[in-house]
């Protein structure tokens, strides 16, 4: 059986190479220009005419060769929101209102029984390359990388995107938002340069590279180059997204409006930190009091009478981690409230600026032919918050649980410009009712399975109605490319492509009866993992989010076994009384993970985020120092020497004018996590913050004098383990003037999307005497400063 199984899996991948996919469509009529081979990429432009006349006026000008796409070619918006779970929209029976995705569900299509990845990355390589994530290197997110096939975070060219194969079929391309697909170590300034979103296909990008960004402080490209930020203190990145995205699309169709467009429209949103301006946050005030639990029951309630899931579907049990509402303190449920009041106003700025994308399109007239993916969730809602939720996310990554009474104080400020927050984990089990588990759980549906809508009138007779057929991520490039009217390429410049393993959602169109076509797909991420094949889902859970190390290992994982035609939310475990399904099952497994590359299993996950302990490539590699120079600015974490858990010199040669000194030295991190060199009111200094939760200042008592000197800062670090203190020393031209002691350390990471600059401390102040952008440049000058690791 299993032999026939990969047989057919492996013919099946065989003719995908060889058929075009369809090219008309109930509805909407597609036709290729004639005589073009568009399974090789770029096509291949035509003998050039030949001419005998000597004279230019006496000879026919040859018409001109352009690829266009095909006539009725549809635009695309595809929508990937972040970390928002199958009750995330009020659609699929959650608390939150979202008329954007309602309204276009409604006349569309809904799909209930769509799954992603269980974590971000992996899932954008997916939806835009129609291939599984390990293939694509993809087996977890770009920090995590390794140098095992499957999981180095490289993309490589064989499974070209969907962007490059549209770009080179005549389509206008953009991405705008979150990308997080660009290797870790490659997101420099040297580059190189292919795995950006503008050599990944997309004419234009506009948005930041990394897992996660500061809404209020981005640190955001236009193409290759940063963007500096405005000095509007009600600046929000979603907002500024979205007026990007809007300008393009009208300005494209004002140029080229017969040219068809394809946008990617990715919010940072609602990914960690939860940022959203109090207006949209305090209508929520008060929606939230009823706790976890009931809001659980009154989602699948409103999930059950809907007719999105089956009757009945029973709730799933929470992870015994989990807290009954009733069991907290009165501290506990206020703080929560207002944690989740945030993340309730999150989704609904998300959803109303999805709506201010749609609108540009029918204001252009392109609603009509615009096919529409919403994908609302590139995962299940995060837990990665803990037990309690977070003042500042980067505490989960470095292993540090806050304290509610602490949090409490900062509970006004929650969601703004003071705060880089996340909520508790009993909320992201809520917003992915019925399920029991969350993001990071491959193994689970409440960690894949999201709410999606397609909406295209000019292609899709029905309206408003459901659709349940299994679909997954990687179904989504396939589905584009039939309604395009075009063949998966076999050849994409010059490289030879893997095929796609998706399969089209078009034959569910106009069929709600039809037979699912996807029928076998393989979960995993940090050894989380599952298959589903015909109806059965094998899986077993290794980890919890909230867990720093696995249950059991690998090979004493415990397998549980569903009938998902008949247990819809997964709490009737048949291992025992099918022990033959469980077996073929795990059987199939091994098959898909063999040819997938997902194998061997890597359920490492915090020791992945620090490169130098899973030997990730870096541009740092093998140096102790690293020599700037004043201008050096932008560089994130994966790319500046890593000075985590070990001794360091700062050594800075700098010029101080008449009657200044002031400004940032050299800096890394910002608000919630870094550290600095600086001149304040002419005194040199250096601060440690940890995690915006302690600060240690080295600071001397007397000012520079005018002119040059040579600023030293030297850290000696306690040694034997990760995070520990140490002693501070700091000299000017080589005497002590000041020295104390840093107790604490971050030992895996600073932040997401922060960086080390040199004469300038951009996005967040790490300093916050010293300030941040245009009031944090030195204001003398800094010749070179060297940083030295011991």
């Amino acid at each position: 059986m299993l032999a026939n199984y990969a047989s057919f899996h492996a013919k099946r991948l065989a003719a995908l190479t060889l058929i075009p996919l369809a090219s008309v469509l109930v509805g909407a009529s597609v036709h290729a220009q004639p005589d073009l081979d568009r399974t090789v990429l770029p096509i291949d432009r035509p003998a050039e005419p030949q001419f005998s006349e000597i004279d230019v006026h006496d000879a026919t000008p040859p018409e001109l060769f352009q690829v266009t796409a095909p006539e009725g070619a549809p635009n695309v918006l595809v929508v990937l929101v972040d970390d928002l779970g199958f009750a995330g929209t009020s659609t699929f029976g959650g608390p939150v209102s979202t008329p954007t995705f309602d309204e276009l569900a409604a006349e569309g299509l809904r799909y209930s029984d769509f799954h992603t990845t269980a974590v971000c990355s992996p899932t954008r390589v997916a939806i835009k390359s129609g291939r599984n994530h390990h293939v694509n290197n993809m087996g977890g997110i770009i920090e995590n990388g390794t140098t095992f096939p499957g999981n180095t975070g490289q993309i490589t060219g064989d499974v070209a995107p969907l962007a490059e194969i549209l770009r080179l079929n005549g389509y206008s391309t953009a991405a705008f938002g979150k990308w997080h697909e660009t290797a870790a170590w490659e997101a420099s300034v040297s580059g190189p340069f292919d795995r950006w979103p503008t050599h990944q296909g997309f004419d234009k990008f506009y948005g930041f590279l990394g897992g996660e960004t500061n809404q209020w402080a981005p640190f955001i490209y236009d193409g290759t180059v940063p963007v500096e930020l405005p000095e509007d203190p009600a600046y929000h990145f979603l907002e500024d997204m979205t007026d990007q995205t809007v300008s393009w699309i009208k300005y494209q169709k004002a140029l080229t409006p017969d040219r068809p467009f394809f946008v990617y429209y990715a919010p940072g949103a609602t990914h960690a930190p939860h940022h959203v301006p109090q207006d949209w946050s305090a209508r929520w005030k008060g929606k939230f009091d009823q706790g976890w639990d009931v809001l659980r029951d009154q989602i699948i309630a409103r999930q059950l009478e809907s007719g999105l899931i089956p009757a009945g579907t029973g709730l799933t049990e929470k992870p015994s981690a989990i807290p009954n509402w009733d069991s907290l303190s009165d501290d506990e449920k206020t703080l929560f409230t207002r944690q989740v009041e945030v993340f309730a106003g999150y989704i609904e700025m998300t959803d109303y600026e999805i709506g201010r994308v749609v609108q540009a399109i029918e204001d252009v007239g392109q609603l009509e032919n615009t096919l529409i993916v919403l994908v609302y969730g590139d995962n299940g809602t995060s837990a990665e918050g803990g037990r309690s939720g977070m003042f500042s996310e980067m505490t989960y990554f470095n292993g540090v649980q806050e304290q509610v009474e602490d949090m409490l104080k900062k509970m006004d400020k929650w969601g703004g410009p003071e705060t880089y927050p996340h909520m508790a984990a009993g909320w992201a089990v809520a917003f992915d009712t019925p399920y029991k588990w969350t993001k990071q759980v491959a193994s689970d549906h409440g960690g894949t399975k999201v709410g999606m809508a397609i909406h295209w009138p000019a292609g899709i007779k029905a309206k408003g109605e459901q659709r349940d057929q299994f679909h997954h991520v990687i179904d989504v490039a396939p589905t584009i490319l039939e309604a395009a009217g075009l063949p998966e390429p076999t050849s994409v410049n010059g490289v030879s492509q893997w095929p796609m393993d998706g399969v089209s959602m078009a034959y569910s169109f106009e069929n709600a009866e039809a037979e699912d076509r996807h029928t076998t797909q393989y979960f995993e991420m940090f050894g989380n993992r599952a298959i589903y094949h015909d109806g059965w889902f094998a899986r077993t859970i290794h980890k919890a989010p909230w867990e720093h190390e696995p249950r059991r290992a690998i090979a004493d994982d415990i397998w549980e076994l569903y009938d998902t035609s008949k247990d819809f939310s997964l709490t009737n475990d048949l291992s025992e009384t099918h022990p033959e399904m469980l077996a073929k099952l795990q059987d199939i497994f091994l098959v898909e993970a063999a040819r997938n590359k997902v194998l061997p299993i890597d359920d490492r996950v915090f020791m992945r985020i620090n490169g130098e302990l899973v030997g990730r490539p870096d541009v740092m590699q093998g140096r102790t120092s690293l020599t700037l120079a004043e201008g050096m600015t932008g560089m994130t974490e994966n790319v500046f020497l890593n000075i985590k858990n070990k001794s360091k010199t700062i050594t800075a040669e700098i010029d101080v004018p008449e009657g200044g000194g002031n400004g940032a030295i050299i800096v890394q991190g910002g608000r919630f996590g870094g550290w600095g060199l600086y001149v304040a009111d002419g005194k040199p200094g250096y601060d440690y913050n940890f995690l915006g939760l302690e600060r240690y200042t080295i600071l001397s008592d007397q000012p520079l004098a005018p002119g040059k000197h040579s600023v030293r800062f030297e850290f000696d670090y306690d040694g034997d383990g990760l995070g520990k203190g140490g002693n501070a020393t700091l000299f000017v031209d080589d005497e002590l003037v000041a020295e104390g002691r840093i107790e604490r350390t971050q030992p895996m990471v600073f932040s997401a999307d922060e960086t080390a600059d040199v004469g300038i401390d951009l996005a967040t102040p790490v300093i916050e005497v010293i300030g941040s952008e245009a009031a944090s440049r030195f204001d003398g000058t800094i010749s070179k400063v060297t940083v030295e690791v011991f």
